[in-house]
């Protein structure tokens, strides 16, 4: 397992959390939480970790805690984690 950067679009308010789609090499993720107050991060976290089948610690926001584009370390990344975003 490895350590690997994942760069995020997120879309708060959403109806529902979910996978939206790849553009490039970011992933675009809507989150069915408001842009306030850190929420959309924690709700990032929790459903990156629950895709990706690991802890939500194994998760840091290194850049753009308080913006839409976010960058994402995942600390010992299953193998197959790209084909779990899909």
């Amino acid at each position: 397992m490895h350590t690997v950067r994942l760069k995020v679009r997120v879309v708060p308010n959403a109806s529902r959390s979910e996978l939206a789609e790849w553009q490039d090499d970011v992933v675009r993720i809507r989150l069915n939480a408001a842009p306030v107050a850190g929420k959309p991060n924690k709700a990032l976290q929790n459903f990156l970790a629950t895709k990706l089948g690991i802890r939500e610690r194994d998760l840091t926001i290194v850049h753009g805690e308080g913006s839409r584009l976010k960058c994402v370390d995942i600390q010992d990344a299953p193998p197959d984690w790209r084909s779990r975003l899909s």
